[in-house]
């Protein structure tokens, strides 16, 4: 054998392009983020701040963005309103947690059972409905919020725990988001589960979900976020119906006097969506690079 036929070929890897960075200019980056980054926690800040300010300083002039004397006052006067309404705080959060965790679930069961038949089965009908999920992406809940009224006031669902769980359910982001991370999931996986006897419905559970965990997570934040702050005051009128941030929001109704215990509100209703999204932040990040959205 040829002493050059003998000798093992070398493989080509691709090596990682390092970036050559100048030390004033990573400096100048650093702060450019860092101030990108305060600028952004701003509003943040200031609804933490707001939520401990004392009566008197949110009449100052000229205005004082961070507190000097802090209190807690503001939440005592807002526990104080919520006990005086006709019905009971514990009313409007149960209203609120069956709502979000309710409509969570049910929205991830069918964002799911929808996109991967969208993904990887042939059938007729297939393009029209991905266009139309597409499109769908483009109009907000205030542009059709007319036409939502008038098809719950049709099915007699106004005034109903229906007329806010049913249109959160209609939103297409988390089955787009699925399509497009399914598109790159091996479809030798989908057959090795066919020829072992499992149906469509056991290899979505056990094949499919437990693989694309960064769409589900990020699903979740999304819906759980736009319905834990979805105020049904256009669609319920039974008090004992409302949900909590429409509750609150009749806080500040009584104008400046409330202006305190409405800053405690708000900073309350901050507090899960935020607790959420920290937990899921890298499942975000990794969905949206793996869906094109990033690009």
């Amino acid at each position: 054998m040829p002493a050059a036929a003998a000798q093992p070929k070398k493989i080509k890897t691709k090596k990682s392009k390092r970036i050559n960075r100048s030390l004033p200019t990573t400096i100048l980056l650093g702060a450019f983020l860092f101030l990108l980054g305060a600028f952004m926690a701003l509003p943040l800040v200031y609804a933490v701040v707001s939520a401990f300010k004392p009566m008197e300083e949110f009449f100052l002039f000229p205005p004082r963005f961070f507190v000097q004397n802090p209190t807690t006052d503001n939440f005592v006067q807002m526990v104080q309103v919520m006990s005086s309404m006709w019905v009971p705080f514990e009313r409007y959060l149960f209203n609120t947690v069956l709502i979000s965790f309710g409509s969570t679930i049910v929205y991830v069961v069918i964002a799911c059972m929808a996109a991967y038949p969208l993904a990887k089965h042939d059938f007729p009908g297939r393009g029209p409905i991905n266009s139309v999920i597409v499109t769908a992406l483009m109009f907000t809940a205030a542009v059709t919020c007319i036409a939502r009224y008038i098809i719950l006031a049709m099915m007699h669902m106004i005034d109903t725990y229906w007329a806010m769980f049913l249109p959160s359910l209609a939103t297409t982001l988390g089955v787009f988001l699925c399509v497009q991370n399914l598109h790159s999931f091996p479809t030798e996986i989908l057959e090795s589960g066919k020829l072992d006897g499992a149906g469509e419905y056991r290899i979505l559970a056990q094949l499919v979900i437990p693989n694309i965990k960064p769409v589900v997570a990020t699903m979740i934040i999304f819906q759980f976020q736009s319905v834990w702050n979805i105020n049904g005051s256009d669609l319920i009128y039974d008090e004992a119906l409302k949900p909590l941030v429409t509750a609150l929001s009749q806080i500040t109704s009584a104008g400046i006097s409330r202006a305190g215990a409405g800053s405690a509100a708000s900073l309350i209703l901050l507090i899960p969506p935020i607790l959420v999204f920290v937990i899921s932040q890298s499942n975000v990040m990794e969905t949206m690079v793996n869906s094109g959205i990033k690009d």
